[in-house]
């Protein structure tokens, strides 16, 4: 069987990160990649990778072009995080026939998100015999698929409750600029307000995903404002400055509600210093689980790791735009890619 055939859609920081991983994973070929940044375009995929070799892949911004001249099994695409910015390119990629997987948050559950943009990439995937997934760690793994998964051995379920606090120091330049470490109260306040920094995308998305994967009608899902979390010391990393009183970070909730109760709690805490970082899932239930992940999942790594793992259970699945719980049980592909293919 010939290697699983991979375009990489989006050669940002994960799609730099991703590339060099694929290269490294038996059974998979880059053979082209697109991009529609002028610094790129033109170039060796391995020049920009910063390899000292090239690959023989140039970058292209003709999408279109890379699709008919490559004919690959899959689509890595990592671009944007909203699925009205992302939907041309999807419907670009399917006509091809083309599976895609994408870390688009608002992919990972679209009908919440526009339910008749979903229901167009749905029609349009079938048609063309393609399948859509969105997925990531999170959205796409830590904040509901492993959710549902640990709520396989509850017989009843009360309430679920998700949190995830993450140390930014550790993490890249522009995420810890993302969450608005080092900017005054006031400063951040106005990015808020102005869109430019947004909090994080996927909580509703991930609410929706558990419900809908246990059948729970909820009333509402209320994601409340993005809130500052203010330093109470002096913390310098490779990228931002913080003294005490400044913005170190941000923290976001969203509930999903039943007859007037949380039934669905997702919080998330990103920022600079924090004293510990970690995963946590309690069900309150018969039986009650509490889990936790500690330190929690490195985001850029279990994001790349999702994508690559979930390629070949995109390429084996059903034409159609799907979700992380129409897919069998998620697993890392240790072994070449073909083995986990039908021959």
């Amino acid at each position: 069987m010939e290697k699983v055939k991979c375009v990489i859609y989006g050669v940002g920081a994960i799609g730099r990160m991703l590339s060099k991983a694929l290269l490294e994973k038996d059974g998979f070929e880059i053979v082209g990649a697109v991009d529609v940044d002028p610094n790129k375009v033109g170039k060796d995929l391995g020049e920009v990778l910063g390899l000292n070799r090239k690959l023989g892949v140039v970058i292209s911004k003709d999408a279109d072009k890379v699709l008919e001249e490559t004919k690959p099994n899959v689509v890595f695409h990592m671009t944007s995080s909203f699925l009205s910015k992302v939907f041309d390119q999807l419907m670009g990629i399917v006509k091809h026939g083309v599976n895609v997987v994408s870390s688009c948050e608002e992919l990972s559950y679209p009908y919440i998100s526009n339910f008749k943009l979903a229901l167009e990439l749905d029609k349009a995937a079938k048609k063309h015999g393609a399948t859509i997934l969105g997925t990531g760690i999170n959205p796409g793994f830590l904040m509901d698929t492993l959710v549902i998964t640990l709520t396989s051995p509850c017989l009843k379920i009360n309430s679920i409750k998700v949190t995830r606090q993450m140390n930014a120091s550790t993490r890249r330049g522009p995420f810890q600029k993302k969450i608005g470490a080092g900017l005054s109260v006031e400063e951040f306040e106005n990015k808020i307000k102005s869109g430019i920094i947004s909090g994080h995308v996927g909580l509703e998305q991930s609410i929706s995903l558990i419900a809908d994967a246990l059948k729970v009608k909820l009333d509402k899902i209320v994601v409340e404002p993005v809130k500052p979390v203010i330093s109470d010391k002096y913390v310098k990393t490779d990228f931002v400055e913080v003294n005490p009183g400044m913005v170190a970070g941000l923290n976001q909730t969203a509930r999903g509600i039943v007859s007037d109760r949380d039934f669905i709690t997702l919080i998330f805490t990103a920022y600079v210093g924090a004293p510990e970082e970690y995963d946590a899932i309690d069900i309150d239930g018969i039986p009650e689980i509490h889990q936790r992940i500690s330190p929690c999942v490195h985001g850029d790594w279990g994001t790349i790791s999702m994508l690559i793992n979930m390629a070949p259970k995109a390429i084996e699945s059903p034409p159609g735009l799907l979700t992380m719980k129409d897919i069998t049980v998620p697993h890392c592909v240790l072994s070449d890619v073909r083995e986990y293919l039908k021959h």
